[in-house]
């Protein structure tokens, strides 16, 4: 565990612009209508990665060992993020993104080994801080046995006065996965994920599913009045399965969640006005 603990404090440092082609294919995408402000969940779309072919492991993430330490578990997922948002980001923003290993820890689940990686980001826009995030990468071994789709039309909506519901297909995918630059196979290669990762479809990526529920919050509080989101992925949704994103009041704020057509939840979730 020593060498891990090494990688506590590595930093890295990517610059973007905001550009009017990047906001217009994000509100194509998640559907936000159109407004001179930038949509929450933008950020995820900024300082993407540009690691070279020959830099790519078979999954498609970027090979470890350059700013995430080289972890030897082959399955990775983002398993959630607190985010405090400061100041909106203007429309054609100069954006410097500060990234930095918080910790590193090893675990045990149900699964087997499991390492737990936490990055803190640092959004500065035009030199003012605009958002400050925990991400939670959990590394996991290989699944031992395939996952069959779970049954659909037995969802109860009835606690959830707001809901939205929709079926993730492939061109959505397809189009975030370019807007994040994103070359994780589980969300593109049918034949790997089923073959491989052992999942029965195309998996959706948390980070859309937690953009769709921050579009949900926007629309029933403002952007305005966010001034903190967290998620926390808990079972994969899958393309070409219903998605139910819903949300209620709560003591901090809106509760938000994304359940699957059998109920189950997929993404817990919450807002916090400023």
């Amino acid at each position: 565990m020593a060498a891990l603990e090494d990688w506590i404090g590595r930093e890295e440092r990517r610059g973007d612009r905001v550009t009017g082609g990047l906001l217009h294919r994000f509100r194509a995408t998640i559907g936000n209508p159109p407004e001179p402000a930038v949509p929450l969940g933008l950020h995820w779309c900024l300082c993407t990665p540009d690691t070279p072919m020959a830099d790519l492991q078979e999954d498609g993430h970027q090979r470890l060992g350059t700013f995430l330490p080289p972890i030897g578990l082959p399955r990775r997922m983002w398993a959630g993020s607190a985010i405090r948002f400061f100041a909106p980001i203007a429309a054609s923003a100069v954006i410097e993104r500060v990234s930095t290993v918080a910790s590193v820890a090893e675990k045990t689940g149900k699964s087997g080994a499991l390492v737990f990686v936490e990055i803190d980001h640092l959004i500065r826009a035009d030199g003012i801080d605009a958002v400050q995030e925990r991400q939670t990468l959990v590394y996991r071994e290989t699944g031992t046995a395939p996952i069959s789709l779970p049954v659909t039309g037995t969802a109860d909506l009835s606690d959830w006065p707001v809901c939205r519901s929709l079926i993730p297909d492939e061109a959505l995918l397809f189009r975030y996965s370019a807007l994040t630059f994103n070359t994780h196979r589980i969300h593109y290669d049918l034949g790997y994920v089923r073959d491989v990762e052992g999942y029965p479809g195309l998996v959706v990526h948390g980070p859309l599913i937690a953009t769709l529920l921050l579009d949900l919050a926007t629309r029933e509080i403002g952007a305005e009045a966010i001034g903190a989101f967290s998620f926390r992925a808990t079972s994969p949704a899958f393309a070409g399965q219903p998605l139910h994103l819903v949300a209620r009041e709560a003591d901090t704020g809106l509760a938000l969640a994304a359940l699957g057509d059998d109920g189950r939840f997929v993404m817990e979730a919450g807002a916090t006005p400023r």
